[in-house]
């Protein structure tokens, strides 16, 4: 299997094709590009002018901004001009959706046009054709007469263009063929860029967006690998996760899938799309990007072997690592998570009430939430209280000799101990291994240890490439047939809790996302540790969790990190749209609205979108949508399907409950 980076063991950055963009060069190894998109409207040329230059001060090195028609392309000019006014040079970038005229208006003025190949010139009617051969061909003749306009003029005026597939707005003629599928999204780009490459025009980018991290990993390594079969090259790629949310949950939901793949070098501009002011993502980005500097990515020196052979898991597709269950652990169990209480002194019974574990000592009973840990790691506690029966303790070997009896306790060992003792308790032992950075590696191999029935492997490295380590040792249990239950364990040394939630997600979600974990487990570093408890606020000021303690903080990521991978749902998931010029409503505060009244819905996938361009289609695989379609108009979808159109906006939210009812989804809130 031909590879979609360079290697899965080193750090590099893959190699594309080098584009301008205006001044600004793109691919070819510089440095990883910083883009959001205003949220203004573009007729508003000093709000446009304003917000530009907030984005710009913020960090950002291209700015997108939504020309929908004719007069908002032609607008452009006049911000532009305003912006080189006052000395802002960043290039600009129009977005274009349905209407090639304005397209071919804007490639005369910005640095560089952004179209979707499903709704350039295919139209999305949710409608099933059969095509034939000679039909699809056809169609092909259409949109190359109808795109090869844009790319002329492009080509003459030095523009740049980005195709940028969209996974929920798929053409009706590619969803014929190829379903709703990352396969799908790739030939839908592909098609269009064989045109611009017969008209000799490579100033091209190409994104695959999804609002499942899932998919749009997946669709983007089909790509790098599918020009690099048809071309012999490969075009830079801008990543990103669309309609990730606003939150802890959109920056989490965003590095899962770009920080997937940054870490195998691959992307050459970002954009984490959150339901906030643009130049609230830059930081975002930021914090993504530094990760790969090289004072933080040491290229040279490596222990982690390589791999020999093909690799035993596909990168293209989901499938789960097989494993044996371990009590409630591995084989079909969802992921289980492990809270690290360790560094509480003298754990009491309300401690755990901050990770979902609710004591009430009238009844004597424990109240579980939603998001409760399977298990808690206490180092060498013994606690002075009685465990809800669901919910374990682990601890080191020799606490666990004094508590041997009491079901509420497993051991934990390191690699060396597990190798040279007899392993104590009868059902669950832990190993904790650190991936290729200890000689003790090979005990996992261990014919009394590996596929012993009652061992569960923790795996972390201390290695600079944590993830690549881990990964390198999980190919290693697969080539060896070892399918003992694995718990991903990510310790965090990083200071803000953007960086936290950054380092979690990429470390653990890259992992999840190809198939591997049976379980999750997060911690501080003490240094790090101590920092947070101080203070959970981030870059922007928002409190992240007020009067929560950092075990809450961890706790709740660790949920959102199997949420946004689709490997454990516990939550609503919310696939709300960043907002910008189009859109007819008051995006942050309506999502803030309806996260409030539907947070309790667990499973439940609801959409929350601007405006109609990025309603039925970019919505993808929600199960309801609330789409702005027109000034304090909204309609509602289940799934692809319009129940209620042109509802006013100041009743909506209610009219949605009462669509969450009729469609048996509803439950009513708990009022403890």
């Amino acid at each position: 299997m031909q590879l979609y980076c360079n290697s899965l063991t080193t750090y590099s950055r893959l190699r594309t094709k080098e584009i301008c963009i205006g001044d600004l060069k793109l691919g070819n190894l510089h440095p990883i590009r910083l883009q959001t998109m205003t949220t203004t409207d573009t007729m508003d040329t000093l709000g446009t002018v304003a917000q530009t230059i907030r984005c710009i001060e913020a960090g950002a090195e291209l700015v997108r901004i939504t020309a929908p028609s004719k007069k908002e392309a032609e607008n452009l000019q006049n911000i532009k001009n305003e912006l080189r006014k006052r000395g802002y040079n960043t290039p600009l970038i129009a977005d274009i959706h349905f209407t090639p005229n304005a397209a071919e208006i804007a490639a005369r003025i910005v640095e560089k046009v952004r179209i979707n190949p499903g709704n350039y010139v295919d139209k999305k009617k949710f409608e099933l054709i059969d095509y034939t051969d000679a039909d699809y061909a056809e169609e092909i003749d259409r949109i190359t007469e109808r795109f090869t306009p844009l790319v002329k003029i492009c080509k003459q005026y030095g523009t740049a263009m980005r195709i940028g597939t969209n996974h929920g707005s798929l053409s009706d003629r590619i969803m014929s063929r190829y379903g709703d599928t990352p396969i799908g999204m790739v030939e839908s780009a592909m098609e269009f860029l064989r045109i611009a490459r017969f008209e000799n025009f490579h100033n091209i980018i190409l994104s695959m967006k999804s609002s499942n991290p899932q998919v749009m990993v997946q669709a983007y390594r089909l790509l790098v690998q599918q020009m690099q079969q048809e071309f012999g090259e490969i075009y830079p790629l801008h990543l990103g996760v669309t309609e990730a949310g606003d939150g802890e949950d959109g920056r989490v939901k965003s590095a899962a899938g770009i920080g997937t793949l940054l870490e195998d070098g691959i992307g050459d501009t970002i954009r984490v799309s959150l339901t906030e002011d643009p130049e609230f993502e830059i930081p975002v980005c930021k914090d993504l990007v530094k990760r790969y500097a090289p004072e933080n990515r040491d290229t040279h020196h490596h222990s982690i072997p390589s791999i020999s052979g093909s690799i035993p898991y596909s990168p293209f597709t989901y499938q789960r690592r097989q494993s044996f269950e371990v009590l409630n652990i591995g084989g079909k169990q969802v992921p289980v998570v492990v809270a690290d209480l360790s560094k509480i002194k003298n754990i009491q019974a309300a401690d755990l009430s901050a990770i979902g574990y609710t004591y009430d000592p009238n009844s004597d009973k424990w109240a579980i939430g939603d998001l409760a840990p399977d298990y808690i790691f206490v180092g060498n506690q013994i606690l002075p209280f009685a465990l809800p029966g669901t919910l374990k303790a682990i601890v080191y070997t020799q606490t666990f000799n004094e508590v041997k009896n009491n079901a509420s306790y497993v051991p934990i060992y390191d690699a060396t101990e597990a190798a040279n003792t007899v392993l104590a308790h009868a059902t669950c032992n832990f190993v904790l291994i650190d991936c290729f950075n200890e000689p003790t590696n090979d005990i996992l191999f261990n014919e009394t240890i590996a596929n012993n029935p009652t061992v569960v492997f923790c795996l972390s490295s201390n290695q600079q490439l944590a993830m690549p380590a881990v990964r390198r040792m999980l190919v290693a249990m697969q080539q060896q047939h070892i399918h003992n239950p694995v718990i991903l364990i990510t310790d965090s040394s990083w200071q803000t809790p953007d960086e936290h939630l950054i380092h979690y997600a990429t470390e653990t979600g890259a992992l999840l996302l190809d198939g591997f974990g049976d379980g999750i487990s997060l911690g501080m570093h003490q240094q790090s540790y101590a920092l947070q408890n101080s203070s959970l606020t981030n870059t922007q000021g928002r409190n992240y969790a007020s009067n929560h303690t950092v075990e809450q903080f961890i706790n709740t990521t660790a949920f959102s990190i199997l949420q946004a991978t689709r490997t454990r749902i516990s939550k609503t998931e919310y696939i709300s749209c960043p907002s910008c010029g189009r859109t007819l409503f008051n995006l942050q505060e309506t999502t803030a609205q309806i996260r409030q009244v539907t947070n309790h819905l667990k499973g439940v996938k609801i959409a929350i979108m601007g405006c109609i361009v990025n309603g039925p289609g970019e919505m993808a695989d929600a199960d309801f949508g609330y789409v702005g379609s027109g000034v304090g108009k909204i309609t509602l979808y289940k799934g692809k399907e319009v129940v209620k159109k042109n509802i006013d906006s100041t009743i909506a939210v209610n009219e949605l409950i009462n669509l969450l009812k009729e469609s048996h989804v509803w439950i009513e809130p708990s009022m403890s």
